[in-house]
């Protein structure tokens, strides 16, 4: 897969134009006064620990076949989404307008404010809490955290976190081996802020 060039990559809208775009039910209208101020990384697998085969997709569009794999039947039900989900070689879809509300953060606070939804956006990596992300992954999420940031001026270098970040105890994504240093090291180079 061919990785866009930053100068090609827009938001139209609340849409990403290099995404495949896959609605999801799972959204809903953000409160009012409420700016997107934070991005979450996450991170998801399905069955855990296996890559391809569109059962996220599947699982954003309520559509999983929990026949598919016994671990299915587990999430059978669950009603998630999130804005953006890279996987392992860089391709992205988008579920939610980023104008709106995806449902991705759950029970959250972020420096007190809770529900994180309300002024989140979502990004589901394709991987696990101890597998290596990809050099796709790393370049396409910061080409995209560029693209958001110039977008949305309420979010800032420091008001991006992971899962684990804002749902300590409850969550663990993107994990150990998320490597927070290279993204930020990927975000300062050609930075906008």
């Amino acid at each position: 897969m061919t990785i866009a060039t930053e100068k090609d990559i827009a938001i139209l809208n609340g849409w990403l134009n290099i995404a495949h775009r896959v609605p999801s039910p799972n959204f809903n209208l953000r409160p009012e006064n409420a700016p997107i101020s934070l991005l979450v990384i996450h991170n998801i697998s399905l069955p855990p620990g296996k890559f391809g085969g569109g059962f996220v997709q599947d699982f954003f569009k309520n559509q999983l076949d929990e026949n598919a794999h016994p671990y299915f039947k587990t999430i059978a039900g669950l009603q998630v989404s999130a804005h953006l989900f890279i996987e392992r070689e860089g391709e992205t879809t988008q579920f939610v307008s980023f104008d709106d509300r995806a449902w991705h953060a759950g029970a959250s606070c972020f420096e007190g404010v809770p529900n994180c939804n309300d002024y989140a956006i979502g990004i589901e990596l394709e991987g696990t809490d101890d597998q290596a992300y990809t050099d796709a992954q790393y370049a396409v999420l910061a080409k995209v955290t560029r693209q958001l940031l110039r977008t949305y001026p309420t979010l800032t270098l420091e008001r991006i976190a992971g899962h684990e970040h804002i749902a300590p105890g409850r969550k663990t994504d993107p994990g150990p081996n998320f490597d927070w240093p290279r993204y930020f090291s990927l975000l300062r180079v050609n930075s906008v802020k």
